[in-house]
């Protein structure tokens, strides 16, 4: 009888797993013992990285995009389809599109973050943001027209996508204001909703006085509560308002809504034991990426190296043997230190991240990175 494993969602983690699956399994492919199937609402496969660079003119959209058929291997079936519902006892999808509900043995959510930025008055009008192609464009426009007055970076939603990506957006708008001599005529604040400058110490403890050195403002314990996109201040539920010309936020984020409907966990986010990846009080579900609570980060090296531990325990379950495969919660991350200078840390669920000194030689290996990305999505690196 053929093994149906069920992939939800595109993105970096769902798509590693795949084309991993393929590796894998390629005899019990070959035989029709098996079948992959990824379901995803789009018909392309976004490399969300590239969206930091365009808003500074660096990369251009396209370079963020590319046909998820040409991503995955052909031996895996692809629907680009909206799941909306499991039926945990059938073993079954359900679809937006499809009349008759999709079949699974195996079913894992890679179902990623979304930004919710309404969920705060005012934010969506008169915020800017560089999360997605549309926002990172028309921050690059907005840039481009300043002549001066007052930035602030806001952290609104945590968690959120690339817990690195506020720290980044400021160094490099700070050196990139200055590469232009113009940042005399700027003012920038940095504000993040608890008392420090990051979520994890070892990095706040590393970027504060950069921050600092930087002549760059903080305000920690800001949590911002509305949005005055005429008098153009954002105010937070402690009390403090703080005037803006560019607003940049790092809206709300939230799981997807079929997680919830599928009983799954809350707020779209899988609950999973963080060793195995297997969702809490289900049978035969795992999830990985943005949309599994285990803790880490939600990173794209995350998702990537969840895919593979899964993919080892999916073929050990498909041939009968115990799966030993687990997730040290292994995270690799490069930081964005300026323009032309970065550095770099690696770290999981027992040593925590020690920032390298950064160099121009980090900012290059992470342009370089970003340019194989494609390959590693293949499974090719």
């Amino acid at each position: 009888m053929t093994e149906h494993i069920a992939i939800v969602g595109g993105g970096t983690g769902g798509t590693v797993l795949a084309n991993t699956l393929v590796e894998k399994l390629d005899a019990e492919l070959a035989a029709g013992e098996v079948e992959i199937t990824l379901f995803n609402d789009s018909g392309d496969h976004v490399y969300k990285p590239v969206w930091l660079y365009v808003a500074f003119g660096q990369r251009e959209p396209a370079d963020g995009r590319r046909p998820l058929r040409e991503v995955v291997d052909n031996r895996v079936t692809i629907r680009q389809d909206y799941v909306v519902d499991v039926d945990h006892e059938r073993k079954e999808l359900e679809l937006v599109d499809a009349i008759d509900p999709a079949p699974y043995d195996k079913l894992v959510v890679a179902t990623g973050a979304q930004l919710e930025p309404e969920r705060v008055p005012g934010l969506a009008e008169g915020g800017h943001h560089f999360y997605g192609e549309d926002g990172s464009q028309a921050l690059r426009d907005e840039l481009l027209e300043m002549n001066g007055g007052h930035i602030v970076l806001s952290v609104v939603g945590t968690p959120h996508m690339c817990p690195a990506a506020p720290l980044e957006f400021t160094f490099m708008v700070d050196d990139w204001l200055r590469e232009r001599g113009r940042r005399d005529a700027f003012d920038i604040t940095y504000t993040y909703p608890i008392m420090r400058v990051h979520g994890n110490e070892h990095i706040a403890e590393w970027a504060d006085p950069r921050l600092r050195e930087r002549d760059i403002a903080i305000e920690t314990m800001f949590n911002a509560e509305a949005v005055d996109p005429d008098a153009e201040t954002i105010t937070s539920m402690e009390g403090t308002e703080l005037d803006y010309n560019l607003l940049v936020a790092i809206p709300p984020h939230t799981g997807s809504d079929f997680v919830e409907s599928a009983g799954l966990g809350d707020g779209g986010w899988v609950d999973v034991d963080k060793h195995t990846l297997e969702a809490t009080g289900f049978d035969d579900v795992y999830a990985i990426g943005d949309a599994a609570q285990t803790g880490v980060p939600k990173a794209g090296s995350a998702a990537h190296y969840q895919a593979h531990v899964v993919a080892q325990r999916l073929a050990s379950e498909v041939r009968g043997q115990p799966a030993t495969a687990v997730y040290g919660g292994k995270t690799v991350c490069f930081i964005e230190t300026g323009m032309d200078d970065a550095t770099f840390v690696e770290f999981d669920y027992e040593r925590p991240p020690e920032p390298s000194e950064p160099s121009r030689a980090m900012h290059w290996s992470k342009l370089a990175y970003n340019e194989s990305y494609w390959l590693t999505a293949r499974g090719l690196l």
